[in-house]
């Protein structure tokens, strides 16, 4: 019998998994505020649903200070937010 068939099968898939919608610290230059929230990147067409769960990551330099809410973000991007001296607020 091949060993795939003899090994047992581990975990499963979660079938209400949201997947985050991405959004890099490069592409905020967009919006023309200093506020980042889910609705304000649908307006800029950065991300296409405000519903499903936004995450920034830090790809990129950060121009000027942004009030993020209601995003993820990653460590990076979030050191680099707080270093122009932009916050999270919830």
């Amino acid at each position: 019998m091949p060993l795939i068939r003899r090994v047992p099968k581990r975990g499963f898939t979660n079938p209400f998994r949201t997947p985050a919608q991405v959004v890099n610290l490069r592409q905020l230059v967009k919006l023309s505020s200093d506020e980042v929230t889910p609705a304000t990147l649908v307006a800029a067409g950065l991300v296409s649903r405000a519903d499903d769960p936004v995450k920034i990551l830090g790809v990129g330099e950060v121009a000027r200070a942004y009030v993020v809410k209601g995003c993820a973000a990653s460590a990076g991007a979030r050191k680099k937010i707080e270093q122009a001296g932009g916050r999270f607020e919830g």
